[in-house]
């Protein structure tokens, strides 16, 4: 697939790093022109550099404007990776309405905010492609992090309506939902992605390979880790069942923390 994506302009946020880094490096190797956005100015700089992109740092909910006129007028491909993950639940851990507000801004209402920018323009010429990294947690859940399971579902959410509302005008949208992914957002979660999310890790290399697969395949939900759509057939097939063994998950989590 080498050359799939030559001259397109294509704008990675969250690309300092982790998933977001592999993102700009493989779109960057298939010939596109990549803008790398990052809060931190020196990784989205590093990252820029090593493949010849543009750096555009700062807040992933306001940059499509900066992007279009840095990529020469046109976004083709728009990669709403950046987010946010806060432990904490109902009644537990240091959650507050920082963390809910924080979560719901980054995981959800910049990629609203992304595609109320990009849409126009897109439905105009009967082009586009959004991509959003959701997280198997949209899908399912994640124990021990309320304000991050329940955005992801957003995230998804939102993705999904895309996809069908616009589909039929040329605006192609995937969902990139992978369980545990080496990054520093992993190592973060603490005990709960010790147990859940460590002993099936994969390198972020190996998302962005899942989706540019995905894209070949013209498929909406992208699963770099396969087992992810039974685990979602069992959740909608028997609720009670599945919440049943993933309290079962949630006891162990506090047994050993």
């Amino acid at each position: 697939m080498v050359g799939a994506f030559q001259g397109a302009g294509v704008v990675v946020t969250g690309a300092g790093g982790g998933i977001g880094a592999a993102l700009a490096r493989r779109f960057a190797a298939e010939g596109a022109r990549v803008v790398v956005n990052d809060l931190d100015a020196e990784r989205a700089k590093h990252v820029a550099d090593e493949i010849d992109g543009i750096a555009l740092p700062g807040d992933a909910s306001a940059i499509v404007d900066d992007a279009r006129d840095a990529l020469g007028g046109t976004v083709d491909v728009y990669c709403a990776n950046a987010g946010v993950a806060f432990e904490g639940g109902a009644a537990d851990g240091p959650l507050d309405d920082m963390a809910w507000a924080a979560s719901w801004d980054v995981n959800v209402m910049a990629h609203v905010r992304a595609a109320h920018a990009l849409l126009p323009g897109w439905l105009e010429r009967g082009s586009g492609r959004f991509v959003s990294t959701v997280s198997a947690a949209g899908l399912l859940t994640m124990i021990g992090a309320a304000p991050y399971a329940v955005t992801k579902h957003g995230a998804l959410a939102f993705a999904e309506w895309l996809s069908l509302t616009y589909r039929h005008r040329g605006v192609k949208v995937h969902a990139i939902c992978p369980q545990g992914v080496r990054t520093d957002m992993l190592a973060a979660t603490g005990s709960a992605g010790d147990l859940v999310l460590q002993p099936t890790a994969i390198e972020p290399e190996t998302v962005a390979d899942a989706l540019l697969k995905g894209v070949q395949e013209d498929r909406f939900l992208i699963l770099p880790h396969p087992e992810v759509a039974a685990y979602y057939q069992a959740r909608a097939g028997d609720p009670d069942r599945w919440l049943s063994g993933m309290n079962r998950i949630q006891q162990q989590w506090e047994e050993t923390r």
